[in-house]
């Protein structure tokens, strides 16, 4: 039996129109346009001529390049001088990106362009390059970060005084409060804050020591062209490098996003479990005039930004491992790295902000049904006051072991009945002799068992302010 032979006709629309189509979902449906803009190829482009632009006024700085060839070179290190465009024609010839690069600035240079690309390797530019990137995808999740954090210390606030019941292993434990919950995701993306201001001297990094990292073919004054060049652009100069950047570096910055991913879906996964049709507590805004839950469940109101967020976070998180395989290069490099960072760094970034900006979106219009959060404590028929009648039998002289079989016992007995445990406490006479009515009362009220939840939230609300701040 032999094979078909294929079609001989294009299947696809955009073959047929003799045109390309988007595969990345980066490319229609995910990701916010500036730091996609940074990822992209046209972002790539603009800093790597920013950076042989820092290159040559580092060597005028020296008085290797005058002040003419200077302003030249200046001149036409923009984009829409030297184009990406030709830059992608002479790679079709040199196969050599960098080098394409260089070709497309030496045309427009004419004359100065003697000096374009002096003293350095194509990585000089290419991770330089990338740390600019690197360096403005760090401005652009800090703010972000900083606008989630200001809406949780805002719905901190708001409902600081809020009970609700607490859970531990999915069952019903003690009374909480809802704006303490929120505090301690406050609290995490604080410190994910303050993480990254200390990672971005580490990360925000270029090199120019030419292709081993000795720095010869720059001159005996090779570490201060290196430390002008960065300097110019705002990148911290490393001590020592291969023919690359430290990859540890790059590492650091994925795994700090991947550990904002990992908050972001803890944070929406709590919002979506609350927002559960036996539970109810929280939910996503749903608008009722026009958004859809299903196309067959006309009733359903799903947490469509949570669940989206969550699978991206996810995604984010898978880019960890490759991350540090690329750390592995051979000798003073290789190039196992180059096509995987493509993927790692860029989408890694674009994705955390995504995240990030549907996290906000989630939680600054989150809504709380107050009322339900009560009237889910008090189906538990007092069970969860259990803790509070222990501690304060404990208090009126009966020994804690004691104290815990009492309320044990009587827990098991409410729940084999289904009635209030306070009425189960009333019939026992280690608890009726020790306290009164009004006192029994006291004891089952849910806000009478909340601790030092607002002092815990203030605190939290005060110090991620100030950080923002800071």
């Amino acid at each position: 039996m032999g094979f078909r032979a294929a079609p001989s006709k294009p299947t696809s629309v955009a073959l047929q129109l003799g045109g390309s189509m988007p595969v990345s979902p980066l490319d229609y449906r995910y990701g916010r346009e500036p730091i996609k803009l940074v990822w992209s190829q046209h972002g790539r482009h603009a800093r790597q001529l920013d950076v042989e632009r820092a290159l040559i006024w580092a060597h005028n700085q020296l008085g290797r390049v005058s002040d003419e060839d200077y302003a030249t070179i200046e001149a036409i290190s923009k984009p829409d001088v030297v184009t990406v465009e030709r830059v992608d024609e002479i790679e079709q010839e040199t196969r050599h990106d960098i080098m394409a690069l260089t070709k497309a600035m030496a045309e427009a240079a004419g004359d100065a362009g003697w000096c374009i690309h002096l003293g350095a390797t194509s990585n000089d530019i290419v991770d330089t390059a990338v740390g600019l990137q690197i360096k403005d995808s760090v401005d652009i999740h800090r703010q972000i970060l900083s606008t989630l954090i200001g809406t949780l210390a805002d719905l901190a606030e708001r409902e600081r005084d809020t009970v609700m019941l607490g859970r531990t292993h999915g069952q019903a434990a003690v009374p909480i409060t809802f704006g303490l919950k929120i505090a301690v995701f406050l609290d995490e993306f604080r410190r994910h804050l303050v993480r990254l201001d200390e990672l971005r001297q580490r990360v925000c990094v270029g090199k120019f020591l030419g292709a081993v990292g000795t720095g010869a073919a720059q001159g005996s004054d090779a570490r201060e062209l290196q430390r002008l060049i960065l300097s110019n652009l705002g990148l911290t100069v490393p001590l020592v490098t291969t023919q690359v950047v430290g990859r540890d570096r790059y590492v650091e910055w994925v795994s700090w996003m991947a550990n904002v991913a990992t908050s972001v879906e803890k944070l929406l996964q709590e919002i979506r479990n609350l927002q559960r049709s036996e539970i109810a507590e929280v939910g996503e805004w749903f608008d009722t005039e026009k958004q859809v839950g299903s196309s067959t469940m006309a009733h359903k109101r799903n947490p469509i930004t949570a669940e989206n967020a969550c699978g991206l976070a996810r995604v984010v998180r898978s880019f960890i491992i490759p991350s540090y395989e690329n750390a592995l290069l051979w000798h003073e490099r290789d190039l196992a790295n180059s096509s995987a960072e493509r993927f790692t760094l860029s989408h890694s970034a674009i994705l955390l902000d995504d995240v990030l900006a549907k996290s906000d979106r989630v939680m600054s219009k989150c809504v709380v049904d107050a009322d339900r959060m009560l009237a889910n404590i008090e189906s538990q028929n007092g069970l969860v006051m259990a803790e509070k009648v222990m501690i304060e039998l404990v208090d009126a002289g009966i020994p804690r072991d004691e104290a815990h079989e009492i309320l044990r016992s009587a827990s098991m007995e409410c729940i084999s009945k289904n009635i209030h445990l306070r009425d189960v406490c009333n019939s026992i006479t280690a608890i009726t002799e020790r306290f009164d009515t009004q006192q029994m009362e006291a004891m089952f009220n849910p806000s009478n068992h909340i601790g030092v939840s607002a002092e815990l939230v203030d605190e939290a609300v005060a110090l991620a302010r100030a950080e923002l701040t800071d």
